[in-house]
């Protein structure tokens, strides 16, 4: 779940301790989305999606961070197809073969945030939207890459605009994007998917982001619903969405998030990345 830009006090700084706690909130987020991942098809309702959540975050010790979160009604965001984040699960949402579908999860263990999302095909979709769906995913992966010690901000935003702008014409969502992590999900800074390198604070060990690349078919153009909630593209084209929270380590990136924290994708991108 993204964060808008504000002003606040600098980047907290996690202690070794902290960072393990905020990896077991992100190990509970990365085994819900896997445990949802699976539940997707069709015929099932995107509220049906919601309570398989919330049963399986409270039932391994932890607590929806979304739910009740300025007010949003569920445990997760469930965007499917134009919606691109901030979806409200509704058992009148049936997914239908062809569709695809944004779910976005948050989790709190002892006090500490874990946020994760990705997007997941309904049955079997086009080549175009499988396309997209890579596309996305592999952004936020460079982004990943980027969050090394001594690296600037805006060198994750970077990474990502440079790689989308690479694979084709899609629409790099604007005025929504990753953020600070830790005791609130929601903290300083922002972080756009796209931008200049090489501004931004420095990026220290014991800092911690949830980075979120959005990328439509069409244009970046957004609009929100009168829900209050829901952000869909303006031209009607579909919209991927895929996050995860790190740390900065001495070592590198560690995806808190991920189940293997990310030495598969990091692996694949190869030691140029």
């Amino acid at each position: 779940m993204w964060g808008r830009r504000r002003r606040g006090p600098a980047i907290q700084i996690k202690t070794a301790e902290q960072i393990e706690l905020m990896r077991a909130a992100g190990l509970l987020v990365g085994r819900t989305l896997q445990v949802l991942r699976e539940a997707v098809k069709p015929g099932i309702t995107t509220a049906d999606l919601d309570a398989i959540a919330e049963d399986h975050i409270r039932s391994n010790g932890g607590v929806p961070s979304f739910k009740g979160y300025h007010g949003f009604p569920a445990t997760i965001c469930t965007s499917v197809n134009e919606e691109i984040v901030h979806g409200i699960p509704s058992p009148r949402k049936v997914l239908r073969e062809g569709d695809v579908i944004s779910i976005d999860c948050g989790a709190i263990v002892a006090g500490w945030h874990g946020d994760s999302a990705i997007t997941v095909p309904v049955g079997e979709i086009t080549a175009e939207q499988r396309r997209l769906l890579e596309v996305t995913e592999t952004a936020l992966w460079h982004g990943l890459a980027a969050g090394v010690a001594g690296a600037r901000l805006t060198d994750m935003s970077h990474a990502i605009e440079s790689y989308i702008r690479s694979q084709g014409p899609y629409g790099i969502v604007e005025g929504y994007g990753g953020h600070g992590i830790g005791t609130q999900m929601h903290m300083d800074p922002l972080i756009p998917n796209h931008g200049r390198p090489g501004h931004g604070p420095v990026l220290e060990p014991g800092m911690c982001f949830a980075v979120e690349p959005m990328v439509n078919l069409g244009t970046k153009a957004t609009r929100e619903l009168e829900d209050g909630w829901t952000v869909v593209t303006v031209d009607g084209r579909h919209s991927a969405h895929f996050e995860h929270t790190f740390a900065v380590t001495e070592d590198g990136p560690r995806v808190l998030t991920a189940l293997d924290e990310g030495r598969e994708w990091f692996a694949r991108l190869g030691p140029s990345r």
